[in-house]
């Protein structure tokens, strides 16, 4: 069995002597791993760094094998990451939460284009916080706890949504809450396309969707929380 594909390198963990075990995201095979033989020697080291655009051949002799990559470099984001704090959070959030959150061999090609061009738009400090706010509400999406923002789910008003139902990620009105407003999860207007001016909105929008990765998409996979990396960077944004 072998495949080739493009990806992005998301973690590595040491395996014996000599090899690593690598986790990647590639279109059309999702989130795989494979071992990379000579993989701590310094050269090879510095092409598995997180980040890291790849180009991947993977064999194994049977499909449900964790096999071997041979993995060639195509781009580091090493230079964009190290250039400021905002940048490197937002690398390594993005990059443990795919390798925590998504599913082993299950093909999200649209998430792993929207990743990829997040990725490579860090730097971009003045865009970045409300494309990786979109990406989030992607990646619920794509992992099937996607939030419905489009009308009240009590009147189906799409008229003055101000909340967010924290069982079913649907909006709510200000006249659907009634007096149930209080239980309600706020829901900042850049959530629905709105123009955000201020980064404590965009951190209110993260708010919104760490609520529903750890107490939706974590509680469950049985993931006691949410990276610590994406906590840093919700630090430095909200």
């Amino acid at each position: 069995m072998e495949w080739r594909d493009t990806g992005i390198v998301l973690s590595r963990r040491l395996h014996g002597e000599t090899s690593v075990i690598v986790d990647v995201l590639t279109p059309s095979q999702g989130r795989h791993l494979g071992v990379v033989p000579g993989g701590r020697a310094r050269k090879m080291a510095a092409v598995l760094q997180p980040g890291s655009q790849v180009d991947i051949h993977w064999r194994a002799r049977l499909e449900a094998h964790l096999g071997k990559f041979t993995i060639e470099p195509v781009r580091s984001r090493s230079a964009a990451a190290l250039s400021d704090r905002l940048a490197l959070a937002g690398l390594n959030a993005v990059t443990a939460l795919l390798s925590r959150l998504m599913p082993e061999r299950e093909a999200m090609p649209e998430l792993y284009q929207r990743s990829e061009q997040l990725l490579d738009l860090l730097g971009q400090g003045n865009i970045w916080p409300l494309a990786y706010l979109q990406w989030e509400m992607l990646l619920l999406d794509s992992l099937g706890y996607g939030l419905d923002l489009s009308r009240c789910a009590v009147t189906g008003a799409r008229e003055n949504l101000i909340y967010v139902s924290p069982k079913t990620g649907r909006a709510v009105s200000a006249e659907g809450a009634g007096a149930w407003a209080q239980r309600l999860l706020p829901l900042p207007p850049v959530m629905l396309g709105a123009p955000a001016f201020e980064d404590k909105e965009i951190g209110s929008g993260l708010r919104v969707t760490e609520y529903f990765l750890a107490g939706h998409v974590c509680a469950n996979l049985g993931i006691d929380r949410l990276p610590s990396a994406r906590g840093r960077l919700m630090d430095l944004i909200g």
